[in-house]
This record gives C-alpha cells, sequence and structure tokens, in this order.
C-alpha cells in the first residue's frame, strides 16, 4: 500500500515544472505517501498539505513550518506547470479552466487561481495564472465497509443518507467507496448490486478523464460530470433509471428542489454536506427544510479526530438519537 500511495504522488510530480519537482521528489517517505495538496504560488514557496498539516519544502526537500526556508516558486513555473497539466493545448480545456480546474489522467485536480474575464455567459477564461492547487486523488477501497450496514434497508433498497462533515475529514472518499459498494453489492449483507446515477458536478467522485471513470465505481453506475445538481437529477430521471442518485456538497435552495423531486420519483438519495453537526445544518434555511421534512433517514457525522475519515456518529433521521454500534 505504501508504494503504491508513492506512486500515486511520483505519478502526480510529472505535470510539475522540472525545477519544482525535482525538489518535490526529495521530501521524505511518510510525507509522500500522504500528500493531499501541492500548492505552487507565484514569488511564494512551495507548500504542500500532508499528515493533516500543512508545509513548506526547502531547497533540499526538506520539510519546514518556516516559510523563509521554503524554496520559491516562479513564474516561470507556474507557466511551465500549466503547460504540462493542459498537455501544451489550453484550448482544450477551456470549459474547465471557466470552472476553476482541470482534472488529470487518475482523477487528480488542479485548481487554477488568477485573473478572472468575464463575459455575456458568465466566466469566459482565467489569465495572468498566479497560483495553481494540485489535489491529489487517493483512492481508499473499504474505506466505508463498517458504514454499509447503517445504511442498508432490507430487502434490497438503503435509506436515504446525508454524510455531515468539515472540509478535510474524508467526506468525498467515503462517499466514492458507498457508491463501489452499493454498485458491486454485498454478499456479506445478501445485498444485490443498485443502479447508481451520480451527479459529479466537481468531477471529484468518478474523476472523469476523456470519458472514463479513474475511480472504482463499480460496474452499475452512470455518471454526469461537471453538471449541476438541479439538471443532472432532471437528466438522471428522465433517461436513466437510477436506484439511487448520489450528490456531493448539497447547499443551496435549488439543491434542496433537485432532491424533493428524487424523492417524489421513488429513488433513494445519498449525499454530503459541510457541517459539523445536524445543529449546524439547521442555521441554514435550505438545510433546515430537508430536516424538517425528514427527508434523510441516516446522517452519518465525520471529523479527523482520530484521521481522516473518523465517523463520529451515525443519528437516525426520525429520531435524531445516536445508533451507532
Amino acid at each position: 500500500m505504501q508504494q503504491r500511495e508513492i506512486g500515486i504522488y511520483e505519478n502526480v510530480l510529472e505535470y510539475i515544472s522540472l525545477e519544482i519537482s525535482q525538489v518535490l521528489k526529495k521530501i521524505p517517505l511518510i510525507y509522500k505517501e500522504s500528500v493531499e495538496e501541492i500548492r505552487l504560488r507565484n514569488g511564494l514557496p512551495i507548500n504542500i498539505y500532508s499528515m493533516n498539516s500543512d508545509y513548506f519544502v526547502a531547497e533540499d526537500g526538506s520539510i519546514t513550518k518556516d516559510k523563509h526556508r521554503g524554496k520559491l516558486v516562479t513564474k516561470e513555473d507556474i507557466i511551465k506547470t500549466f503547460q504540462l497539466i493542459s498537455n501544451y493545448s489550453v484550448y482544450a480545456f477551456e470549459e474547465e479552466i471557466k470552472n476553476g480546474f482541470i482534472t488529470l489522467k487518475g482523477g487528480h485536480r488542479v485548481g487554477i487561481g488568477g485573473k478572472v474575464l468575464y463575459g455575456k455567459n458568465g466566466v469566459e477564461k482565467i489569465k495572468n495564472i498566479s497560483s495553481l492547487n494540485i489535489r491529489i486523488a487517493r483512492e481508499k477501497i473499504g474505506v466505508s465497509n463498517k458504514l454499509m450496514k447503517y445504511i442498508i434497508e432490507y430487502p434490497n433498497t438503503i435509506y436515504n443518507t446525508l454524510i455531515v462533515s468539515p472540509p478535510k475529514c474524508g467526506k468525498t472518499t467515503i462517499l466514492r467507496d458507498m457508491i463501489r459498494n452499493l454498485s458491486n453489492g454485498l454478499t456479506d449483507y445478501n445485498f444485490m448490486g443498485l443502479k447508481i446515477g451520480v451527479i459529479d458536478e466537481r468531477s471529484e467522485l468518478a474523476g472523469m478523464y476523456n470519458g472514463v471513470a479513474q475511480h472504482d465505481l463499480g460496474p452499475r453506475v452512470d455518471v454526469l460530470d461537471g453538471c449541476s445538481k438541479k439538471d443532472g437529477t432532471i437528466m438522471l430521471l428522465r433517461a436513466m433509471s437510477p436506484d439511487v442518485i448520489v450528490m456531493d456538497e448539497i447547499g443551496g435552495i435549488d439543491d434542496v428542489a433537485a432532491i424533493h423531486e428524487i424523492i417524489k420519483a421513488g429513488v433513494k438519495i445519498i449525499a454530503t454536506v459541510h457541517g459539523s453537526s445536524i445543529e449546524d445544518l439547521r442555521t441554514r434555511r435550505s438545510l433546515n427544510i430537508l430536516i424538517n421534512d425528514m427527508i434523510f433517514k441516516r446522517y452519518i457525522v465525520l471529523d479527523n479526530s482520530k484521521g481522516i475519515g473518523t465517523v463520529k456518529d451515525v443519528i437516525d433521521g426520525n429520531t435524531f438519537t445516536s445508533i451507532k454500534i
């Protein structure tokens, strides 16, 4: 497993300018296997997020909290890295760039900072790129296994489920693995695989690259990549006859309307939301509607108290009491 994680990291370095990648190759192995983000900012030191903290990287590859020791990123490093990321064809990625990111082979995602130009239809392009955030996709097969008993509703369906999590606590990783489990089926529970429709608005769940999912979501999944939840819901319900619709990071009133349409169609839903508790969600009007309507029968609350993906609680959506064993 360790070697696989290091291999993923080193594959990502192929998209980074030689001047910077040579430095990043020197960091200690323990950091390589857990790097989640590599941030390159024009005129500022190389910044990585690993082992639940952020660090700067010195010229010799050593890890430091001292910004003055960090290897500085130049404008040329940003330009060269962006060329590698876009395969020297910015036009081929125009639509993705408008959304502020590019998806790489392997499902890794590169966030883009710079001068945003608007046109009649909203964002037209980003120029004078000043920063790049390379988010490394690390698939964790089996991370949701212990949660499946809470969301399976016999004989062969699931409870509508909402994963509640602060940022960087593993909600997308767990959701992705839930999709895989439900799509494959689970022999331990005598559970047959279900048809899953995935609305992957931020291209994080499937990590589609040239029409191919870069993550294992199982054999019964249909993905709408880069699609809004509102539009994706209509398209999936009309044409794909899903048993379950999955969406990441709900929040707005349009998302609430989409979820109500899913429920009216008799389709199950699994979603995620940023938050720390049900009480936290109630402070947001749109989410309070879903709670009061008792749409979700299971709330899975995450934190990182024992590492990323720690299950803090599992709550019954009817009684709002803990059912975590």
